[in-house]
C-alpha cells in the first residue's frame, strides 16, 4: 500500500498567506521553498520572491531570507541575509495552518526587529492598538500574544534556534544545494 506525503517536500515551492483578524488578506509570498517540515515546523526560503500586498501592489523580496514558522507559537520569524549581516523580522501572528492552497497565517501587527548589532525595536503598536479595538482582539488574544512576544525575546536573547548564526549557515547553504540540484 502506498501512502501518500502529507503537506510539501523538501525543494517545493508553497506560497504564504497572511490575514487580519478579520479575514481579510493582508499579504501573499509566490514560491518559497520549504527546506524542512516536521509536526509543528516549516523552514523555507524566499529568494528573490513575488509579494502581492491587500492593494494589490507587487513587489519582490531584494535578499535570500530563512522563514520559520511553527503551529504552536505566536510568531513567525523571517532571517533576511543582507551583506552586513543577518537582520530579523519578526511578525506577532497566529500559528500557522498548511492546506492544499498556501501557508496561511493571523498577522497582529505587532513586529520585532533584530538589526545585525542586535539591537531590538518592538515595532507597530500604535497599529496594534487600533487594529485591538477595531476588530476586537479580546483580553484572551492579547495575553498570548503579549505572553509570546517575552518567548520570543527571551529566543533572540538566547540566540536560540532562528536566531542563531549556525541555523542561518545550515538553512541557507540547504537552499543554495536544493537550487542548484533543481537547475
Amino acid at each position: 500500500m502506498v501512502r501518500e506525503a502529507k503537506g510539501p517536500k523538501e525543494g517545493d515551492f508553497i506560497t504564504i498567506k497572511s490575514y487580519k483578524h478579520d479575514g481579510s488578506l493582508h499579504r501573499t509570498w509566490r514560491d518559497t521553498m520549504v527546506l524542512k517540515t516536521s509536526e509543528n515546523t516549516l523552514i523555507g526560503c524566499n529568494d528573490h520572491t513575488l509579494v502581492t500586498e491587500d492593494d494589490g501592489r507587487r513587489w519582490v523580496t531584494r535578499e535570500p531570507a530563512i522563514v520559520y514558522f511553527h503551529k504552536q507559537y505566536w510568531f513567525n520569524i523571517v532571517a533576511m541575509i543582507r551583506d552586513n549581516g543577518v537582520s530579523y523580522y519578526c511578525n506577532l501572528a497566529s500559528p500557522y495552518v498548511l492546506d492544499k492552497e498556501a501557508l496561511k497565517y493571523i498577522d497582529y501587527d505587532l513586529d520585532v526587529k533584530v538589526f545585525p548589532d542586535g539591537e531590538k525595536r518592538l515595532l507597530d503598536v500604535d497599529e496594534y492598538e487600533d487594529f485591538s479595538q477595531r476588530w476586537h482582539y479580546g483580553s484572551e488574544t492579547d495575553q498570548i500574544l503579549k505572553s509570546n512576544v517575552l518567548v520570543l525575546v527571551d529566543w533572540i536573547n538566547n540566540h536560540k534556534g532562528p536566531f542563531s548564526e549556525e541555523y542561518v549557515d545550515l538553512w541557507y547553504n540547504r537552499y543554495l544545494e536544493l537550487s542548484r540540484r533543481s537547475q
